[in-house]
């Protein structure tokens, strides 16, 4: 049971860090172990993503993650040097 319990967790992890592993019976693919990241977006389900939480920071985008935090964390700074322009009133 012991090594069972053994190759479960490095399946897990191979999962985790490689990607799909295929369980095979016999020299037959039986089965495929998945991290849950991937299940979640091949199943089309998991968590909803909210854009403004996103924007702000709060919530990580499970397709586009850190990726997507560079991007925005370049425009928040390009934009904090931009300085709001003079108003002027136009009579017509």
């Amino acid at each position: 049971m012991q090594d069972a319990k053994q190759r479960l967790s490095e399946l897990l992890r191979r999962a985790a860090a490689e990607g799909p592993q295929f369980v095979t019976k016999h020299g037959e693919e039986v089965a495929v172990v998945l991290d849950i990241a991937d299940y979640r977006r091949l199943a089309g389900g998991g968590e909803a993503v909210d854009f403004k939480l996103v924007l702000s920071g709060e919530q990580h985008h499970p397709e586009y993650g850190e990726a997507l935090a560079d991007v925005l964390e370049e425009i928040a700074a390009e934009r904090a040097e931009d300085l709001p322009r003079d108003v002027v009133e136009v009579s017509g």
